[in-house]
């Protein structure tokens, strides 16, 4: 066996050795997203209801407040804004601890649907040109769909888990 040969043959089993490792390293990663995403994902959504809805529990201080008194001024919204508030932090704080999923769920979708109102209620808020350029505001009330699709995962795995 010559130098070249020799060469070509440790090339050869190093790229195998690192592509078992690799392959090793894969398989702990997503065993690792398995055990801990639906923990990670609830918690997110925890922590983003208790802080949208912190903020609206002062005034002046959520940036959406402006908007949703602009497109629910028919509403009386000096008594229903404040119970928003109390209502999204409390969703997040029921995601957070984990206690009673299906009622968790339950009420973020309820929430979900005052949130994407305007959608049908006042389009003129929500798109510069329909259907396809977003106020900056539009784009917040649409990235909700997400919200909603992590609630849906949540709820999935509820009905797994058998709880």
């Amino acid at each position: 066996m010559n130098i070249s040969q020799s060469n070509d043959r440790t090339l050869v089993t190093t790229a195998a050795q690192l592509t078992l490792r690799l392959r090793r390293l894969d398989r702990e990663i997503i065993a690792w997203c398995a055990r801990n995403s639906l923990t990670l994902l609830r918690l997110s959504l925890g922590i983003v209801y208790v802080w949208f809805g912190t903020l609206k529990l002062f005034p002046g201080v959520s940036p959406i407040q402006g908007f949703i008194f602009e497109a629910m001024g028919f509403m009386p919204l000096e008594i229903l804004y404040p119970l928003l508030a109390v209502w999204e932090v409390g969703v997040g704080l029921l995601f957070l601890s984990g206690k009673f999923p299906r009622l968790t769920i339950f009420l973020m979708l309820a929430q979900m649907v005052g949130a994407m109102s305007p959608l049908v209620l006042r389009p003129d808020l929500i798109f510069v040109n329909f259907p396809y350029q977003f106020t900056l505001v539009g784009q917040y009330i649409v990235k909700d769909i997400i919200l909603i699709s992590a609630a849906l995962v949540l709820a999935a795995a509820v009905r797994k888990q058998g709880r």
